[in-house]
């Protein structure tokens, strides 16, 4: 069993489309792989196809049912805000132990490669004292941080690269990935970003047309896992 926390800089960033890319290059390679997504935020069950958990769902080719997105993200809020207030706003609250061991468990269950992707920024809240970056710290998994590529991306990601180092996380691999109103080219982000890695492999993705779901830098992320 592997295990890898998928993180990023922010929301909207491509967490989910990396992931799922991953899950299909890996299945196509004839490799076990499973994905989570623990905790939403911005959860609409009235759009449920589009959803990230739905997206994940359709890469491991799996049907998208109301059992199956509760199987692999349990902890769901409709608004899309930090998972915190979007609890709050519903009346509820995360109980951050219960995050941590339903990740606990899916880890020791798996027999091939597990991501469990994370929601928003490392630093995004989880509850009144918790952000992200506490509960990859709790699972000690080596992490995948996915960046974007527009301006200001560089600091940002050397900003969270000094965040995850001090909590001893391993990052094994950074992803850059890019969009259509990108206005700094890729490669310059990603020569930038390296050049501050400390030795982390940083992969540029670039955008890929719509329903394009394949490129070569998911077989070269794969390999460094």
């Amino acid at each position: 069993m592997t295990a890898y926390f998928v993180t990023s800089t922010g929301t909207d960033i491509g967490k989910t489309f990396v992931t799922a890319g991953l899950i299909r290059y890996l299945k196509q390679a004839g490799q076990p792989v499973a994905a989570l997504k623990p905790l939403v935020s911005g959860y609409d069950s009235s759009v449920v196809e589009t959803s990230d958990p739905a997206v994940l769902l359709r890469a491991l080719n799996q049907p998208v049912s109301a059992d199956a997105i509760a199987a692999i993200a349990p902890f769901r809020f409709r608004a899309p805000l930090s998972p915190d207030i979007a609890a709050a706003r519903e009346g509820r609250a995360i109980d951050f132990d219960e995050l941590v061991a339903f990740s606990r468990n899916a880890v020791a269950a798996e027999t091939g490669i597990l991501f469990i992707e994370g929601v928003g920024g490392i630093m995004v809240p989880i509850d009144a004292q918790r952000t992200v970056v506490d509960w990859m710290a709790a699972l000690k998994l080596p992490v995948i941080l996915v960046v974007g590529g527009y301006l200001g991306t560089i600091s940002h990601t050397l900003t969270a690269l000094d965040v995850l180092t001090k909590r001893d996380l391993r990052i094994a691999s950074i992803v850059v990935s890019e969009k259509d109103n990108d206005t700094v080219p890729l490669e310059d982000t990603v020569a930038s970003i390296a050049r501050f890695a400390a030795g982390t492999e940083v992969v540029g993705l670039p955008r890929l047309p719509g329903g394009l779901t394949q490129h070569p830098a998911f077989a070269r992320i794969a390999a460094l896992l």
